[in-house]
């Protein structure tokens, strides 16, 4: 083992919980170590698209009225009080603050959206998206005379006395010891776990459920927390979205993209529809629903009249902080017969349900009694089987039927290290772990119970990210 050095707190993980909570450190005048595992900053946290916040600058700005109090309610509620409440307080009182601070460092916002039908406006857009969040918090962290390691992985917790004193990394093989007054943990979950998120969450990764963003998760961060004394929380609980088509020659945001998440006619690897497919419009919701039948996928199916629509009348459901519900796919018809004459495995095409149900490789009567029942209801304008919006039951008429392969996604695993309100580690019993502290995908099982509450609070899963890292930074500091 190498000579060891020392600091005032050191961080694991350099998202943007960690990174905020480093900053936070340094403004408060801590000498402060960052530690990477991969060669690049930020590792998810680049690709977040907007944040939470409620009653900011922003919101009252723009006469938005949803409140502290109408927040706190509705996370506590979703989550049937699963959560921790005083943590939860702590998180949606400060977010408004997140925002300005934020801003002071250098981060621009330049929208305040509610992506989803009668949601609240939570949802502040960075410019250039997380990825240009992490670059100011660690150029500004930086400046500060925090010292950035990247290639750097934690293999284990120092503990002294039963308290956390430092940490053990890999640098160039070898380890190095860091002795420290505060350990942050903010490394992320453990996405990329096969053998953890089958025996939390009982699914299998990349058959019927896709890490997307996640490299390395492995819940390094989580099991040293662990081993230091650290009671578990919010095990198997997984930000989920449900897209497609994915894989080679596939990218976000395309027509064809567009059109699998309308919500039309939704049925899964067999052919049987599976939900109301007005869900899609809360992506957590429509996320548990393709996983609750733990098949490899799901498809959604449309018509000549569905294609014709998406051109003329434009998008139902919007995605992310993409096209807006009534933008066009004028070249949808064209991406999707290109599609299908070069025999691309995510997109199929046929003159009829019965033959398309064969390239799909399903079950032809099967298909056809899902799409006749979905007709029927369409018909007569009520949907006996899921309760369906009226709005959005549009038959399936052809002359030409589609059908688009569709995945759950991990965005990320929730939860795992329990903690306080002050982002401290406790035990099993509520008593804090001296000198250990965490943040961000690695602690948030204490904010969300059972499931991530994107419903009314949307861009929850940064926004928690950023704010636990403020409020561990600080209280590290003391």
């Amino acid at each position: 083992m190498s000579n060891s050095t020392g600091a005032d707190v050191v961080v694991i993980g350099s998202g943007v919980a960690g990174l905020s909570a480093a900053l936070t450190a340094a403004d408060r005048g801590a000498r402060v170590v960052v530690c990477e595992k991969q060669r690049a900053l930020g590792g998810t946290s680049n690709f977040f698209q907007g944040t939470f916040a409620v009653e900011s600058h922003m919101q009252r700005a723009r006469f938005v009225t949803y409140t502290r109090d109408q927040a706190f309610k509705s996370i506590m509620e979703h989550s049937h009080w699963r959560a921790d409440p005083r943590l939860v307080r702590t998180i949606v009182d400060t977010s408004a603050a997140t925002i300005t601070w934020l801003e002071k460092q250098g981060v621009e916002f330049i929208d305040l959206m509610n992506n989803m039908p009668d949601a609240p406006r939570t949802y502040h857009v960075p410019k250039g998206a997380g990825e240009a969040v992490v670059r100011v918090l660690a150029s500004r962290a930086k400046e500060r005379g925090v010292t950035l390691r990247v290639a750097t992985p934690a293999t284990r917790l120092i503990k002294t006395g039963g308290a956390v004193r430092g940490v053990v990394l890999e640098v160039d093989g070898q380890e190095s010891e860091v002795e420290a007054a505060a350990v942050v943990i903010a490394s992320g979950g453990y996405a990329n776990n096969k053998e953890w998120v089958k025996r939390y969450a009982g699914l299998d990764l990349d058959v019927n459920v896709v890490p997307v963003g996640n490299v390395g998760k492995m819940g390094d961060g989580i099991r040293m927390a662990w081993e230091a004394g650290a009671g578990r929380m919010g095990l198997g609980t997984l930000e989920l979205f449900r897209v497609g088509p994915i894989g080679p020659g596939h990218s976000e945001k395309t027509p064809l993209e567009y059109a699998t998440v309308q919500p039309d006619l939704w049925v899964d690897a067999e052919g049987v529809r599976f939900c109301d497919e007005t869900i899609g419009f809360y992506e957590s919701s429509i996320g548990n629903a393709s996983v609750r039948t733990k098949q490899c996928c799901n498809y959604s199916i449309f018509d000549s009249t569905v294609v014709k629509r998406l051109a003329e009348n434009g998008i139902d459901k919007a995605h992310g902080t993409g096209l807006t519900p009534g933008s066009k796919l004028m070249e949808l018809e064209r991406d999707v017969e290109a599609a299908v004459r070069k025999g691309d495995p995510e997109v199929f095409g046929a003159d009829s349900v019965a033959e398309l149900a064969v390239k799909m490789d399903v079950d032809p009567g099967t298909l056809q009694r899902s799409v006749d029942e979905y007709n029927n209801f369409c018909e007569k304008g009520h949907d006996d089987l899921f309760a369906k919006d009226p709005a959005y039951l549009r038959p399936l008429r052809g002359p030409r039927f589609y059908a688009t392969r569709a995945r759950a996604i991990c965005l990320g695993t929730i939860g795992g290290i329990r903690i306080n309100e002050r982002c401290e580690a406790v035990d099993d019993k509520g008593r804090p772990i001296p000198g250990l502290f965490a943040a961000g995908y690695d602690a948030a099982g204490a904010m969300y119970g059972d499931t991530y509450p994107i419903r009314q609070c949307s861009g929850m899963s940064s926004g928690f990210a950023i704010n636990s890292g403020r409020i561990a930074g600080a209280t590290a500091t003391g």
